[in-house]
């Protein structure tokens, strides 16, 4: 009986979740958001754009910048916040990519960038989660972190909701872009690397970048992906997956865009024409061993799961650079 109930309860809080998780975006949009979206940032003047020159913070006029936005999970309770196993793995990042300007302070689970732990209305509950989860990164409570992001990627790929989330977080990444130096009207070279529900946030997000006239791709880790329209658009998506990853499978059997049959739906047109590169990386499991981010575990060629992993994104970007 008790389990029938707790079980009840689960069920009862999932469709909650569902139904409360277009809430954000939709009063952002309702109070903000529609004005936001206006404005995209103004290139620098003069005075502004000789000091960041100088300083080595944006390119000289007609140079071409190439920048790398990583995007994160959906254990994410900020954009710095992130499961302690990414840090290395970022820090790779910044290091091998010589060519590109690598960014990682986009919190993709919220169209205004605000991390969970920020001042909001359940601020409280995540910052007690957050000390719950440093304490035992495996306590189930954690799982509820989960679960509030995992509900943003569904809004995400949803056709009715999804154009006013992926507004606002498009609109923070091209924010952070110019911040690291991106000239606004430039022909900089722009590639989203979105781990787990991150890689489907990039999508969304690519759609309006687009649009905003920059050059995108995006890099997906794992990621559960829809057949979400910016597949039209951006120039290519490199998906890289594990053999044992069921959580990246996923999303082939719950979006039915992604399925054989829809041959006319933008996963499956961008198939055929070969903008999407579906890469299998191994043996990889989703997370707990054995995962993209493990540099403990070895595969047969004596190289660590996650350095598999960085030798493979620096070879899908070194043509490009």
């Amino acid at each position: 009986m008790i389990l029938g109930d707790l079980l009840i309860l689960v069920v009862a809080l999932l469709v909650a979740a569902l139904v409360l998780a277009p809430l954000e975006s939709l009063y952002w949009w309702a109070t903000r958001g529609a004005e936001e979206t206006e404005t995209v940032p103004a290139p620098l003047d003069k005075p502004e754009a000789a000091k960041a020159l100088a300083a080595g913070l944006v390119a000289p006029e007609g140079q071409r910048r190439k920048f790398l936005v990583y995007l994160s999970g959906i254990g994410a309770l900020a954009a710095k916040d992130v499961p302690e196993e990414e840090f290395p793995f970022v820090q790779d990042l910044h290091d091998r990519l010589e060519e590109y300007t690598v960014i990682d302070d986009v919190f993709p689970y919220a169209v205004d960038n605000r991390g969970l732990t920020a001042e909001r209305i359940l601020g409280r509950m995540w910052r007690w989660l957050e000390k719950v989860r440093l304490k035992n990164p495996n306590a189930l409570l954690a799982v509820l972190i989960n679960l509030r992001n995992l509900m943003q990627l569904f809004v995400c790929a949803d056709r009715r909701y999804g154009p006013t989330y992926n507004m606002g977080t498009a609109g923070e990444i091209h924010r952070s872009l110019v911040r690291h130096g991106h000239r606004p009207g430039s022909d900089d070279e722009v590639v989203l690397l979105g781990w787990s529900g991150g890689g489907q946030i990039a999508l969304g997000a690519a759609w309006y970048l687009e649009a905003m006239g920059l050059k995108v791709s995006v890099l997906s880790l794992g990621g559960m992906l829809s057949d979400d329209i910016a597949l039209a658009r951006i120039d290519h998506l490199w998906h890289l997956y594990g053999t044992k990853d069921f959580l990246q499978a996923s999303g082939k059997l719950l979006f039915a865009g992604r399925w054989p049959a829809a041959k006319k739906s933008p996963w499956n047109e961008a198939l055929a024409q070969g903008k999407i590169s579906m890469i299998e990386l191994g043996p990889y499991n989703h997370n707990v061993k054995e995962h993209y981010f493990d540099y403990e575990s070895k595969l047969p060629s004596g190289t660590s799961y996650a350095g598999h992993v960085i030798d493979t994104i620096e070879g899908i970007l070194e043509p490009q650079a």
